[in-house]
């Protein structure tokens, strides 16, 4: 089974988020020579512990960086932008890197309403849920508008590079359903995402229309891995991405925290209650013990590919966490 990448970009404390743009470019060439699938970055607004703010922009910078590796969105939150600009953007990649994007599509803002709405300057927009017509314009601007309508016209450029492949991304059963209906890729965000993702992907494939699509389905399960040469330093690592977790949810973000700053914290019975749920999504232990449970889970949820993220506060050492699971895994290194 493929073995992919999602990177947030995260920003650990002690370090200039801006640092964290260059540790994603080293991050990419250490998963290329790794021998992963793809390479695929998240959109998130004003969130301190991750400084993904502009995937399109980085893919450009990732894709510059490696030569083999596939690279893309996961994903451009569709709601926040022009279907034409998205449209552009992405056959502007595919000229430069053909065969190597991905376009992978969410519904959701990937912020806080406040940010959302400097994001959209409209109030009006903030509680609308047009993603099918906003996907439609978007095909339209590259395979064109029926007769009569407005947009005829508008051809994104250039035009003789046909759109990336789409995947629609989401936590829940309707981000599949809408995959299912509009013949494209699905994958579900299984790292926060709290329902079962077999049932999820299941009715994704179900619902399907394969007579009424050229492709076949195909589902990605996004997982969040920690990884670590023994079961203690690896619950290290995930405590203090569970202190994330809990200063996020709590209005108290900041940067991705150490493991030192983590053992460090008082912790309450109340907030250790409060992120159990979201850290048990995590997948955490020795390369071995993470590999075999990746694969129990994708097995169960039917997936056909997984792509995992993993927040660890040191650039080194989650490099090294990705060659130790791609070594577990069985990825040929190119």
């Amino acid at each position: 089974m493929p073995l992919s990448v999602l990177d947030l970009s995260p920003v650990p404390s002690g370090s200039k988020p801006s640092q964290a743009l260059h540790e994603t470019l080293e991050l990419a060439r250490v998963a290329e020579a790794a021998g992963y699938h793809r390479y695929w970055l998240a959109e998130h607004h004003n969130i301190p512990s991750v400084a993904s703010s502009s995937p399109e922009v980085m893919i450009a910078a990732v894709a510059a960086a490696t030569s083999t590796i596939r690279v893309g969105a996961g994903g451009i939150m569709l709601p926040n932008h022009s279907p034409l600009k998205v449209a552009e953007t992405f056959r502007v990649l595919a000229g430069l890197y053909p065969d190597r994007i991905d376009l992978g599509l969410g519904r959701a803002p990937g912020t806080d309403q406040r940010t959302a709405l400097a994001l959209r300057r409209s109030r009006e927009t903030l509680g609308a849920d047009d993603f099918t017509e906003q996907y439609a314009e978007l095909r339209a601007y590259a395979e064109g508008f029926p007769a009569g309508h407005p947009f005829e016209p508008i051809t994104a450029q250039p035009s003789d590079v046909p759109l990336p492949p789409v995947y629609i991304l989401g936590s829940s059963t309707y981000g599949g359903q809408a995959a299912a209906a509009l013949g494209t890729g699905f994958a579900y965000a299984g790292h926060f995402g709290t329902l079962d993702p077999a049932g999820v992907i299941s009715t994704y494939k179900t619902q399907f229309k394969m007579f009424e699509h050229e492709t076949e389905p195909y589902a990605i399960l996004a997982l969040s891995a920690i990884v670590a040469e023994t079961e203690e330093r690896a619950h290290q690592l995930a405590d203090a991405n569970s202190l994330s977790i809990l200063r996020l949810r709590s209005g108290r973000p900041g940067p991705l925290p150490s493991p030192e700053e983590a053992a460090a914290y008082p912790w309450s019975e109340g907030e250790r209650a409060a992120v159990e749920e979201w850290a048990g999504l995590a997948i955490v232990g020795t390369p071995d013990q993470v590999a075999a449970e990746l694969t129990r889970r994708a097995n169960k949820a039917g997936a056909d590919e997984l792509i995992i993220t993993t927040h660890i506060h040191n650039p080194t050492e989650r490099q090294h966490a990705l060659q130790l699971l791609a070594e577990a895994w069985g990825l040929k290194p190119r």
